[in-house]
């Protein structure tokens, strides 16, 4: 989703910091996009980690996202 809301997206790239049931996930975009991913009071980023969640709950995980500066 993130790519499809950035200039660069071919500089998107996500990370697993914790993997296994709990996992928690590290999102890296270009510098220029930051704010892109973020949103207007952190609007977007609440929505990113909120599809996430809801994708991971699906199968019967969690998941968290963190947007690397």
């Amino acid at each position: 989703m993130a790519r499809g809301m950035v200039d660069h997206p071919d500089d998107v790239r996500v990370e697993v910091l914790e993997p296994g049931d709990d996992a928690c996930f590290e999102l890296h975009v270009h510098p220029d996009d930051l704010g892109h991913v973020i949103g207007k009071q952190g609007r977007t980023a609440r929505s990113l980690r909120l599809a996430l969640s809801a994708a991971a709950l699906r199968v019967g995980r969690r998941a968290d996202l963190e947007i690397a500066d």
